[in-house]
């Protein structure tokens, strides 16, 4: 039997929705969790509260919302822990894959051409396959010039992983840089590479 529809019933449905969800919930879909469309202002007031109670419980997880809808992901300050669980070593990436990422997500849509000039230096086509494979870019059309080279974007997935709603959230260049001067990256170009780089 169906618990009572109250305020509070909704959103122990709208947590329950979003715990045991694969991925990331679109306030369109939650609306499909009613009987009767509530409509997106009310779910969106639900998802506000539920937001609220978790982070003031001091709760191990938030509910976050990113590019694809809302999802509990482990706050931050934990994340260092549950990282001695993990079997398997996170994926380590060359320079020249973090590069020609912050290059696509900054200028996008980009050509391989475009992210060469900015470079300086030739970028394999597996750099660019790492990143399509992981999920994080993707052709999204191909610029009409001779050749109509490929137009290389980001995707929601990527958004989704670096915990943001829209590229309008990522960082500034200046702290970028600092970022990158500290990630533990695989491999360091030499200074004038006339050879295309490998992603490592």
């Amino acid at each position: 039997m169906a618990p009572a529809t109250t305020p509070e019933t909704w959103l122990r449905i709208v947590e329950a929705a979003l715990l045991s969800a694969p991925g990331a919930l679109p306030v369109s879909e939650l609306r499909k969790l009613f009987d009767e469309d509530p409509g997106p202002d009310l779910v969106r007031r639900l998802l506000d509260e539920l937001r609220a109670q978790w982070f003031e419980a001091g709760r191990g997880v938030e509910l976050v919302q990113l590019a694809s809808g809302w999802r509990f992901q482990t706050r931050p300050e934990y994340q260092v822990y549950l990282d001695r669980l993990k079997e398997e070593k996170p994926p380590r990436y060359s320079r020249a894959v973090m590069e020609t990422l912050a290059i696509i997500a900054y200028r996008q849509p980009v050509t391989r051409g475009d992210i060469e000039d900015i470079r300086g230096v030739a970028v394999s086509p597996s750099v660019l396959k790492t990143l399509e494979s992981r999920g994080w870019v993707d052709i999204v059309g191909h610029r009409d010039t001779p050749g109509r080279p490929a137009l290389f974007a980001t995707t929601r997935r990527f958004l989704d992983e670096m915990g943001l709603r829209s590229l309008t959230e990522l960082p500034a260049l200046t702290e970028l840089e600092k970022i990158m001067d500290l990630v533990d990256v695989s491999q360091t170009e030499p200074a004038a590479a006339p050879a295309p780089e490998e992603e490592v």
